[in-house]
């Protein structure tokens, strides 16, 4: 019995190839370049895109189970359906699917609306999934340590509401978990969605002070200005990419990301310890010799 996990070289779906790999799992890793794929050595590698059907086809071969995630793409929409509905062809009936937090909420964000769209694929087909739904990855904080450390500066524009932010780390480990409790059920397992937040519900405002207390020195919260946000990530990715993120700013100052009642003590009992925190993120990120 194999699990296949797409994704499987970046920052969620390498984690979960070493988190199945720590539980003895048969991985399959789908890969775009075998040549730079650097994996577990027991991990087999297949060589494939969610948009080459042959490719998939040939991957999907003696599969058992599925971790299907999907890059932030114009198409992303498009590359969730077709592995979707080969993998069905191929008789894969364990799904585990990573979407988003109110994917159902934040419907004009178009990275949001198509992974809604996808779980009601899932839905309706009525595939055995764990549909996985984050909020925001702390981890996507690396990207601003040095705005944060050389101005004193916190710059995302995540507003008051409060964003229950979460560790890659947390994602990848539940993720393995629901993979290998599907894979190993006498039979199939309904379908479930889950929640994956952090242990705090934080504004703009708290993580500015968190970082203050981390590093002994007063840093700022850069405020709620979506439009200089989407111009400054103009300079660094494509401008519908960086329209959608403002978009996704905007729903933060709206709406937050916010938790259900029950889902941080539900993860906490499925990994059997707390939850990583944003003070420990970055106390670890800033700790000496850490680039």
């Amino acid at each position: 019995m194999t699990i296949l996990v797409t994704g499987a070289t970046g920052a969620v779906g390498s984690q979960v190839v070493d988190q199945l790999v720590k539980r003895g799992a048969d991985v399959r890793a789908l890969v775009r370049d075998t040549a730079k794929a650097k994996l577990p050595k027991s991990v087999s590698v297949a060589k494939g895109d969610l948009l080459d059907v042959d490719s998939l086809r040939s991957a999907f071969a003696g599969v058992s189970s599925l971790f299907l995630l999907n890059a932030v793409t114009p198409d992303e929409f498009t590359q969730a359906l077709i592995p979707l509905n080969l993998a069905r062809e191929a008789g894969i009936e364990r799904i585990v699917y990573l979407s988003v937090i109110h994917s159902d909420v934040y419907v004009n964000v178009p990275h949001f609306a198509g992974k809604f769209a996808v779980e009601r694929m899932i839905e309706h087909v009525g595939f055995n999934a764990t549909i996985l739904r984050p909020a925001y990855f702390m981890n996507n904080d690396l990207s601003i340590k040095d705005v944060v450390l050389e101005h004193g500066v916190y710059p995302m524009p995540i507003g008051s509401k409060g964003l229950a932010m979460v560790d890659v780390r947390d994602i990848a480990e539940v993720a393995a978990i629901e993979l290998v409790r599907r894979e190993q059920a006498s039979g199939l397992l309904p379908l479930e969605r889950i929640n994956l937040v952090g242990p705090d519900t934080l504004t703009g405002a708290a993580v500015a002070a968190l970082w203050s207390q981390v590093l002994g020195r007063t840093i700022t919260y850069g405020g709620d200005d979506t439009s200089g946000f989407e111009q400054s990530l103009k300079k660094i990715m494509p401008s519908w990419m960086a329209f959608d993120m403002r978009l996704m700013s905007e729903r933060f100052l709206t709406d937050g990301m916010i938790p259900e009642a029950g889902d941080v003590e539900r993860l906490t009992k499925l990994l059997g310890r707390p939850l990583r925190s944003y003070r420990d993120f970055a106390s670890e990120i800033t700790a000496p010799g850490v680039k």
